[in-house]
Parts: structure tokens; sequence; C-alpha cells
């Protein structure tokens, strides 16, 4: 479907369709992402006239064979689900974790106290996303929203060389949103749908999403506001994975909950809105210099624990570095040995033999 006017709507005319772009609304995906109660909100329209435009626009994209039908047979549902892109992480372990890798049209959270490898797995994803698809990735962009300025454009560069990948390229494909506040936060994430179209975005990281609403409401009076809005921020942001078949990724901070005597007193910040609004929810924390990751909770995935470990390459394995370790000092033992066996044993010997003279007996 290549016609995403808004103007291509039946009843959508010049001066609503100025309204909507006035609005931060360029196409009919837009108005899917938003949704009619948002859609009422910015434009002033009443609520009965935006649910009848974001409707049209849904039949559009089911006519167009964006959207799935109302109405569909499992069967169809599991040849779709087979179709979804994976993106790998690079790691034999946390590939298992997610079945395959991260998964798009899905929100996943990874939550854990600092140090555990969070920020270091999303500067990981931003490069693995990048792979052609017979390696493991999707061959797509990267938009990165910043929130607590811990990108680091040299790491990329460390990880990129690692895995054998242009540095350069590389950083060319990944587009940085620095955000300063929550809303400017939620702002950035609403103009981002024109980006995601135009630069072929495969990978929307949001780190940290939680960080910034935590920071500006505090104590418990403005508990309420900072739930409303977080809870719009991250359904903005799985409406957004889904409408345009990228694979989004969030983290989150975690706090000590004091009413825990006995086991993990960590607990993630945001509460129930954000745990029944991500798709995936993987838990980090730190074991030594190795790393844990858990599977909290998925929609099919098992619950089970695997160790990675945090190198050159991002996130690894955690025997890669040992068998690299073990490879090298293996080799550099055994070839002077091989060497010398010939020149003491054989060549000496012989020598020896033959200097001796026949009547020395």
């Amino acid at each position: 479907m290549e016609d995403l006017r808004l103007d291509s709507l039946p009843g959508v005319g010049p001066v609503t369709t100025k309204k909507l772009s006035d609005a931060g609304i360029h196409n009919i995906m837009d108005l899917i992402v938003r949704g009619p109660v948002e859609l009422s909100e910015i434009s002033g329209m009443d609520k009965d006239t935006s649910a009848n435009i974001v409707e049209k626009a849904r039949q559009a994209l089911v006519e167009g064979g964006l959207l799935a039908k109302d109405f569909v047979s499992a069967t169809e549902i599991y040849k779709r689900r087979q179709e979804i892109g994976k993106i790998t992480t690079g790691t034999e372990c946390l590939d298992l974790l997610l079945d395959g890798g991260l998964e798009t049209q899905g929100l996943t959270e990874i939550y854990g106290e600092f140090g555990s490898g969070k920020t270091q797995f999303c500067h990981t994803m931003c490069v693995t996303v990048q792979k052609p698809k017979e390696e493991g990735g999707l061959e797509g962009t990267v938009l990165y929203i910043d929130t607590e300025n811990t990108f680091r454009p040299e790491r990329i560069v460390s990880i990129a060389k690692a895995h054998g990948m242009d540095p350069e390229k590389t950083l060319d494909r990944i587009i940085v949103a620095r955000a300063y506040n929550s809303a400017h936060q939620t702002l950035i994430l609403e103009e981002a749908s024109q980006m995601i179209r135009e630069n072929n975005v495969k990978l929307l990281v949001v780190d940290s999403a939680v960080g910034l609403f935590r920071s500006e409401y505090l104590g418990r009076g403005t508990l309420s506001v900072r739930q409303q809005r977080l809870n719009k921020f991250v359904h903005l942001l799985v409406r957004i994975a889904e409408t345009y078949n990228c694979a989004a990724l969030a983290t989150n901070q975690v706090m000590a909950s004091p009413d825990v005597f006995f086991g993990d007193p960590t607990r993630p910040i945001g509460g129930n809105v954000v745990a029944h609004t991500s798709t995936y929810r993987i838990y980090l924390k730190k074991s030594g210099k190795k790393r844990i990751a858990r599977m909290v909770d998925s929609p099919h995935h098992p619950e089970q624990e695997v160790i990675f470990g945090l190198g050159e390459a991002g996130v690894i394995d955690p025997d890669s570095e040992t068998k690299k370790k073990t490879t090298k000092a293996t080799k550099s033992k055994a070839e002077p040995e091989v060497k010398a066996e010939p020149e003491t044993d054989s060549v000496d010997a012989d020598a020896k033999i033959e200097d001796i003279p026949e009547d020395s007996e």
C-alpha cells in the first residue's frame, strides 16, 4: 500500500488534513498509533469525529494488507508469527533465552540494578540489528532515545569492530535523540513515526523509559499523575512497534523493597502499568564478573535463567573470553616444543653416533 496520505480517506478534506498535520499526524498509520482519544485532545475534534476518522484509517490499512482483519483463524496468526523478524543478540545464551533474538512488533523491557549490563545490551543490539538477515540482523537502522546521557559512540565502534563491521557505517545508521524531561521524551516518540518510515528503523531503544518520570514526580501525591503519563508513553511505544513492524527495547530502573526479608528485594519501577504493557520482561543481575538474565514475563517463553558476560563485543557468552585465552596460551606453549624435538632427539643423536671412532672400545 503506497498511498498513506490523509486526504485519501473519505470525508477528510483539506481543512481536516491541515488540522491533523499541525497536530503532528502526517499519514494514516499515525492515526492508528495515536488513537481516537488522543486525536480528539490534540486536534480539538469531538470524540465521535475522531473515532470515525480512526476507524476509516483502520479499514484502509486492512484493505491494504498492513493490518490484520477483525476475525482470523489461529492458523493464519501462526503463519504470520513465523514471519516476525528477530534480532540476534550475538550470543548463544541470550538467543536461547529469547528463542532466537529480540522480536519485532513487541516491547522487550530489561531491568536491573546499576552495572548489570542494561546499557551494554542496548549498545550491542544497535550493532546486531544492522547485520544481514542471514547473520541474524534485519539490515535496519536504530532510533535511540537517550534519557540518562549514557549513549557512547566509542562503545559502538568497539562492538562493531568485534563483530567485523565497519564502525563509520554503523554509527551513521544510529539516530540518537537526547531527552531532557519526561514531556520531551514523550514528544520525541510522538514525532518519531515519520522518521521510522523514512529511515527503515527496525529497532527503537529507550534508555531508560522511567528514569525521567521517576525524577520529576516525587512523593505519593504525584504518583497517580506520573502513572497516567507513563502509561501513555509505554502504550505509544507498543503501538509504534506493532504498526511499523520494529522491535522496541526499553530499560527500567529498580528499587529495593523494604518489606522483603528473604530473597531478592529488587523490584522494577513503574508498577503494574509498565508490567502489563511490556510483551517480554527480563531481569538482569550481577554475579561477580558474570551477569545473569532471567525471563520474568512472556506470553510463550519459559521462565529460565542464563549466564552471560560483558566484553569488547558487548554482551558475550560466558566462556568466549576463556576459550580465547586458553587457545592463545596453548598455541604459545605447543609451538616451541614441536620445533625443539627433532633438533635434540634425532639430529644431535645421529651426530654423536657418527663421531665415535671404531676402535674406541
